[in-house]
């Protein structure tokens, strides 16, 4: 995959795409930082290899609101992976991947999706159910 983006193939980017690859929810740097440096990976070669595989667009780079930059699989890279909505828990922070969802506007006269334009990101905020719970 690294190769047919038109990288190379280095320790670092095959490392950081197979945890990202792997992962439930977008990961951020830190994420990635804490599994990939006891294998000798630094922080700026891990953020390169996000940077560089972003702009080959085998990531998608996310920002939920809190400042945080967060990666997963590119739709066109990973065929189980398409532009899904995202739910961000303001208790805990957990983030969690949802059904990918039809959005249609509600207004009478923005009926048609094309007054609104092209809709790229859905994120939804509040409670998980953990957190309601305490």
């Amino acid at each position: 995959m690294i190769r047919e983006a038109g990288l190379r193939a280095t320790p670092a980017r095959i490392s950081v795409l197979q945890l990202v690859q792997g992962a439930t929810s977008p990961l951020t740097h830190a994420d990635l930082v804490e599994q990939l440096t006891s294998n000798g990976s630094d922080a700026s070669t891990i953020f390169r290899a996000l940077n560089d595989m972003t702009d080959a667009a085998l990531f998608r780079r996310l920002d939920l609101g809190d400042h945080v930059w967060r990666y997963e699989m590119a739709m066109e890279q990973n065929a189980g992976t398409s532009p899904h909505p995202h739910f961000l828990c303001l208790d805990c922070g957990v983030i969690t991947c949802l059904e990918p969802v039809d959005i249609r506007p509600l207004t009478k006269e923005n009926r048609e999706l094309r007054k609104v334009g092209k809709v790229t990101e859905v994120l939804l905020k509040g409670s998980c159910s953990s957190c309601q719970e305490e």
